[in-house]
């Protein structure tokens, strides 16, 4: 029987459709109004309905874990912790220590960077770890591609069917502060064992070289000669995208959501609420880049960009610009989507084509 602890933090991701850059400092108002971690956590623990007579789980309690065990139809023993409102980066860490007291063979935990480099701070190698996804920093190679994915990992690793390997992967954390003034600053800050399946563990950011630029400018140059009068182009975050707002002679947000309309900037550093209005005025398309080495392109960075305004547009009116280097980088040469609705990333899987230079393209299979 195996013993797997589980931690949630309830804060996690809220930032994103804030367009705040990340959650570290979240007030417990907001997280109070929100499900989303325990939400995503609740996803990934129902895979382990067909395997709970031969697990035994250990939660935090309440919002923090045993809240998610729950809602999946699942039961488990509850850490005799405090819980206390807001949660603190010592009650995660607090929990993590008592997990591996209590004999757990694997942590998984559902939060962002921050969480993960809280947990592996303490137990660093000493016991694997397996992040769901759920915040809006997701650099760190700990972390699942999908709530589904870390579900089936770990029915996986339950079942033993399937060999599953144990892999050192890296935990990164950026700078919220940094962030937020558009420099990125992401350092690495130790190594976690993760278990491994392909194709369901994502892998760490890796950032594209300086030879894609001329490359990048010529597709960027191809969208704009398409754009249409009358639309709302949304440009998501990241260096690629950027490349569009770059040829036209405007500066945008890097790490936000900007939105243009016949050539000129109509709002920058866009929040979730606002993308939806300007999408309820005009029709819209959407210019989106890729995570490097992860192959994400929506669900890492642009959860600004509700899942509703998404289905809405559809791949027919969603555009993906990258340099022909980062996609040769990616495992499987595969794209992927974690919009937080599981009816629109399955909508939205297939193929996609993406600009890669003047008159370039790759088609790219997009997977949920």
């Amino acid at each position: 029987m195996k013993t797997i602890g589980i931690i949630v933090n309830p804060v996690a991701g809220l930032g994103g459709p804030l367009a705040l850059k990340g959650s570290d400092h979240m007030s417990v108002s907001t997280a109070e109004s929100s499900q989303h971690a325990t939400g995503r956590a609740t996803r990934a623990l129902a895979f382990l309905n067909p395997v709970a007579a031969r697990i035994k789980l250990i939660a935090c309690a309440g919002s923090m874990g045993a809240e998610s065990v729950g809602c999946a139809g699942l039961t488990c023993d509850v850490l005799s912790l405090g819980v206390e409102q807001p949660t603190t980066r010592q009650m995660t860490q607090a929990a993590a220590l008592a997990l591996v007291e209590r004999g757990a063979d694997l942590i998984v935990f559902a939060g962002g960077d921050g969480t993960a480099r809280d947990i592996v701070d303490v137990v660093s190698q000493t016991i694997p770890v397996l992040g769901i996804p759920s915040g809006v920093k997701m650099h760190s190679g700990v972390f699942a591609a999908t709530p589904e994915a870390a579900g089936r990992l770990l029915r996986d690793v339950v079942d033993e069917r399937q060999s599953v390997r144990l892999r050192s992967s890296e935990v990164m954390d950026m700078d919220e502060t940094q962030l937020a003034s558009g420099r990125i600053a992401a350092r690495l800050f130790g190594y976690a064992m993760t278990p491994d399946v392909r194709h369901l563990l994502q892998n760490a950011k890796a950032r594209g070289g300086l030879d894609e630029d001329l490359a990048l400018t010529g597709a960027a140059l191809d969208i704009i000669q398409g754009m249409h009068p009358g639309v709302t182009y949304l440009v998501g975050p990241g260096t690629s995208s950027k490349f569009v707002l770059a040829q036209l002679g405007l500066e945008g947000t890097l790490l936000g959501v900007d939105a243009l309309r016949d050539g000129a900037l109509i709002g920058t550093d866009l929040d979730a609420n606002r993308v939806r209005e300007l999408s309820a005025r005009a029709p819209m398309r959407i210019i989106l880049g890729v995570t490097g080495g992860q192959g994400f392109v929506l669900g890492r960075g642009n959860q600004q960009i509700p899942a509703d305004v998404i289905r809405k547009a559809g791949w027919a009116n969603i555009i993906v610009i990258a340099g022909a280097a980062k996609l040769a980088q990616l495992e499987g040469g595969r794209l992927y989507i974690d919009t937080g609705d599981p009816a629109t990333d399955a909508a939205l899987a297939g193929f996609i084509r993406v600009h890669t230079g003047p008159g370039r393209f790759a088609m790219l299979r997009v997977s949920s």
